[in-house]
Parts: structure tokens; C-alpha cells; sequence
């Protein structure tokens, strides 16, 4: 995996993940640049999920990034990929937050997301804010392993054996966790598709 010192950046962009982690490691500063790049939406977006609150998905996305930084000088090639290394420690970190929102008085609900800027009208944006909001409401109304479980597979993208990686289960217990979730969210969300602007789609 011996890289030259000289890479470019656009060198460090096709490279994979564990390649870039290394020139990190030998003090390559583009390197931290590209991985920043490259794995923080993923992450910030996870928390964000999972948590429901940007601040503390923030919080939570910076010191998972800390511990790769630290890790990446001992990290040892073939023994995970980066980024499921990362989604375990965004879970874990965001497990322990909300272990500890349940021990102290409930907070104010949540903003609705923004609506993104656009050449939509008001209405339309108001409607994607809606189900956005709904969306984020029903996975927040899901058991904590469920939840976890269908945001890796069905809005990260991850397959099976990477989410049981990242979850520390086996394959049939992501599966059983994912169908679960599914069950559950078609089930909360299953009287809302008038209100929601779904009425006619499918």
C-alpha cells in the first residue's frame, strides 16, 4: 500500500479510503482534506438520523472524526473498511446521546428541516419540508437498534454484511431488524399520505 509522497490531490481522490488514511498518517495534510471531504456528509448525515438534532449530530460527526485522526497511525490494512469503522463509532456515539437524553427531562421538539433554496414554489417546498419532517419523526418513534438498522440500509445505502459489521449482529439479525423498521415506519406513516401530499403517488 506504499503510496509516493509526491501524490496530487486528485491522486488522493480516486485512492481508496484506507490508502488516503495512510498518507494522513504520514503527515500528508492533503490527505486529511480529502477523507474530511469524502466522509463527513456521510457521517453528519447518519447522526443526523439517528439523533434528529444537527447540533449534536455536529458534535457527534467531529468526535468521530478525532478518533479516526488518532487511530490512523495504528490502523491496520484489511482489518475493516474506514467507513464502517465510522459508522460504528457515529452509532456508538450517538447510542450513548441518547441514553443520556432519556435519563434527564425531554427537550422541545426538533426544527423542521430548512427548505432548500430552489426554483420550486412555496408550496412544494412546504410539502418536502412536511414529509422530511414525518420522515425524521417516524424514525425517531422507532426502537433504538431498529432505527439504526434501516437508516444504514435503506438511506446510507449499506449492504447486509455491513451493517451487521457496523452493528456488531449477524446478517439475519440486520435483516429481521430492517423488515421490523420497515413494518413499523409503513405503519406510522400509512395515514399521513393525504395530509403529506402522497395522495395519488405512489
Amino acid at each position: 500500500m506504499d503510496m509516493p509522497r509526491d501524490m496530487q490531490a486528485e491522486d488522493l481522490a480516486a485512492a481508496s479510503d484506507e490508502v488516503v488514511l495512510a498518507r494522513y498518517a504520514a503527515g500528508d495534510p492533503v490527505a486529511a482534506r480529502v477523507l474530511t471531504l469524502r466522509l463527513v456528509p456521510r457521517a453528519l448525515g447518519y447522526a443526523g438520523r439517528l439523533l434528529g438534532d444537527a447540533a449534536e449530530a455536529e458534535d457527534v460527526t467531529q468526535e468521530a472524526m478525532l478518533r479516526l485522526w488518532r487511530a490512523a497511525p495504528g490502523w491496520r490494512a484489511g482489518e475493516a473498511q474506514v467507513s464502517t469503522w465510522l459508522y460504528r463509532v457515529v452509532t456508538n456515539l450517538c447510542t450513548d446521546r441518547l441514553r443520556a437524553r432519556r435519563r434527564r427531562p425531554a427537550a422541545a421538539l426538533d426544527e423542521a428541516p430548512e427548505v432548500p433554496d430552489g426554483a420550486r414554489g412555496a408550496e412544494a417546498g412546504m410539502i418536502e419540508a412536511d414529509r422530511l419532517g414525518a420522515l425524521q419523526a417516524a424514525l425517531a418513534a422507532l426502537p433504538e437498534r431498529q432505527r439504526q438498522a434501516v437508516v444504514l440500509r435503506h438511506i446510507e445505502g449499506l449492504g447486509n454484511p455491513e451493517i451487521a459489521a457496523v452493528m456488531d449482529i449477524g446478517v439475519e439479525a440486520v435483516e429481521s431488524l430492517t423488515a421490523r423498521a420497515k413494518r413499523a415506519l409503513t405503519a406510522i406513516l400509512s395515514g399521513r399520505r393525504e395530509e403529506l401530499g402522497y395522495d395519488g403517488e405512489e
